[in-house]
């Protein structure tokens, strides 16, 4: 098989298509005669022990956490593609698919600033629980005479 294509993960990274691996089988589902003799599923495994070099042991470790339900038993992160007949589109969709996994993964949260709420609207609010509680007061049957 040829060379895969490198992966851009941002502007300064790039993972080398030598990290990859291909697999071709058969695709399962409606194909017509194509289905039984053609192989266009792609497995595709990014190697990540491999990868630590690029990225570095804190992201791969990143990495293995965010999308621990997609590495096999070997340490890959593993994308299988078959949703096309050709296997061309499938290699392309599936190399696309690890290069938004792993930029994702990488992606870090915007940290949260804990907020409270302001004087205004806490008096809003206990205003509104006053005016509802009023509106419930008159809607209770009158108290009659005994």
């Amino acid at each position: 098989m040829a060379d895969l294509r490198d992966l851009q993960i941002s502007a300064r990274t790039v993972l080398p298509g030598r990290m990859l691996r291909a697999r071709f089988a058969r695709s399962s589902g409606p194909g017509g005669q194509n289905v039984n003799k053609v192989e266009t599923k792609v497995d595709l495994r990014l190697d990540l022990d491999a990868a630590v070099e690029v990225l570095g042991e804190r992201n791969v470790a990143r990495i293995r956490s965010k999308l621990a339900t997609r590495i096999d038993a070997d340490g890959n992160l593993q994308v299988v593609s078959q949703e096309h007949r050709l296997r061309a589109r499938n290699l392309d969709t599936a190399l696309a698919r690890v290069e938004t996994l792993v930029r994702e993964a990488l992606a870090r949260p915007k940290p949260r600033r804990p907020t409270a709420p302001s004087r205004a609207s806490r008096q809003r609010r206990l205003d509104q629980k006053k005016n509802r509680g009023r509106v419930k007061r008159t809607r209770r049957p009158v108290s009659g005479e005994d």
